[in-house]
């Protein structure tokens, strides 16, 4: 597991190429492909021990893979999270747990007075165990990674594993998307999300995952690729992936890859000499003239609806009075319940069922800062703190870990867009807590500086 990525690389990027396709092909191979990562994970760690962050690599597989699992039907189960938690606690118990997790176990016990007011509240028709499990998977998720990466010693070497490990599955993904929509023109008529263009499935999520598709590849391509062949691979991935990912129509995943990238490079830039600031400069150039020949290239593909979407207009060029396609009203609904129940709430899960009560609409929520404080209460507002807070206390401590800004804010961008959903805001908060170093200071490979 140490080095399979870095000498198997283009091996790997033509298997998850040919992964797409089977899957395309034959459906079914999904819901075996699912079953093998569970099973080679589960004997990885336990044949290791997690000696050198295998439940690292794995989740960050786990991560990569969701979507693609999910819009094929290949999930068993609600696959990301569950795994994350299982490999998480797997791992946990294999090494000595930091003091400074009790922030994390504490979050955890917080979500509890929630569920069990959710429990006696729900209406009989509802089915309580599905709601409960929809909204809370995503938080005990956080809560388990963060346990297990909180102080986690790990060199920037490694680091950048996970971040080829969760590149190889989005290039799985992005294959099965173009096989299912080889063309956009005929399929793109309004300016709304696009489901025909995200694999049948939410753009919101599709949208979300190809964006960290966008900065793992900016990541390799400016830290991995030192040799002509390497830069243009992982350059034509990311072209291909940015087309994907603007022509669901859903801006959040791509204004947040935007942001990650932009920061990263910001960091980067105040810790590097003049030659080096340069480059960055150069890069920073030359990532706009790509990003715009994408953004041309999409426009043409769209007849320029993709400009309106991004202008806010509906096809006929009709500014929208909503800009943030009616979320807004999800949020003041939310707002509403946590002022009438500022104490716990109205119980996980609870919030669909009480904005229908209210008024008449049944969605559920897009922002979970808004959901958390109505499903929770002061409670909730309590665990956002928490939540918010620790990464930036240790990040003036963590300097040597130059993506714990650009992992923090995909954490907060997306859960303001598309919620916890799916398993990646969870498990990429959790890589913001870890402690990185530029070079082993130690013969072993975990040491945590504080244990309970």
């Amino acid at each position: 597991m140490k080095t399979i990525n870095k000498d198997y690389y283009f091996l790997l990027l033509i298997i998850h190429v040919l992964i797409g396709f089977v899957i395309f092909q034959f459906p079914f191979t999904a819901k075996i492909y699912s079953l093998l990562i569970i099973a080679i994970g589960l004997f990885h760690v336990f044949t290791t021990k997690d000696k050198n962050n295998e439940v690292l690599i794995i989740c960050s597989y786990i991560t990569g893979a969701e979507i693609l699992l999910r819009m094929t039907e290949g999930s068993v189960f609600e696959f990301g999270k569950y795994s994350i938690i299982l490999f998480s606690s797997i791992g946990i118990l294999y090494h000595r747990v930091s003091n400074r997790s009790i922030i994390y176990i504490i979050y955890f016990f917080l979500l509890m007075p929630g569920v069990l007011l959710a429990y006696t509240n729900f209406a009989e028709n509802t089915d309580a165990r599905l709601a409960i499990a929809f909204n809370i998977s995503g938080p005990i998720c956080l809560a388990f990674a963060s346990v297990y990466c909180i102080d986690m010693k790990i060199s920037l070497e490694r680091v950048f594993d996970v971040v080829r490990t969760v590149s190889y599955p989005i290039v799985s993904t992005v294959v099965y998307l173009y096989l299912y929509t080889p063309s956009i023109k005929n399929i793109v008529t309004s300016t709304g999300s696009n489901f025909e263009a995200s694999g049948g499935f939410g753009p919101n999520q599709v949208s979300t995952i190809l964006g960290l598709g966008i900065f793992t590849f900016f990541v390799l391509i400016l830290f991995k690729s030192k040799n002509t062949l390497l830069l243009i691979t992982n350059l034509l991935i990311l072209v291909f992936i940015a087309f994907r990912g603007i022509i669901t129509f859903s801006r959040g995943g791509i204004f947040t890859a935007l942001v990650m990238i932009l920061i990263m490079l910001v960091v980067i830039f105040n810790r590097v000499n003049k030659i080096t600031r340069v480059k960055v400069v150069f890069l920073l150039l030359f990532g706009f003239i790509i990003g715009l020949g994408v953004w041309t290239y999409s426009s043409s593909q769209t007849n320029g609806l993709i400009e309106k979407r991004y202008s806010n207009q509906d096809a006929r060029g009709r500014v929208k009075e909503d800009r943030l396609g009616g979320r807004e009203v999800l949020f003041e609904s939310e707002i509403d319940m946590f002022l009438q129940n500022p104490f716990l709430g109205v119980g996980v899960g609870r919030a669909k069922e009480v904005r229908l009560e209210n008024i008449g609409i049944e969605a559920s929520s897009h922002n979970e800062l808004s959901r958390v404080p109505a499903e929770h209460g002061i409670v909730g507002i309590i665990m956002l703190i928490l939540l918010l807070v620790t990464p930036l206390i240790f990040y003036m401590n963590n300097k040597q870990n130059i993506f714990l800004l650009s992992f923090y804010l995909f954490w907060l961008l997306t859960i303001n867009h598309a919620a916890m959903r799916l398993a990646a805001p969870a498990f990429i908060y959790a890589l913001s807590l870890l402690k990185v170093t530029i070079a082993d200071e130690t013969k072993t490979p975990i040491h945590r500086e504080q244990t309970l």
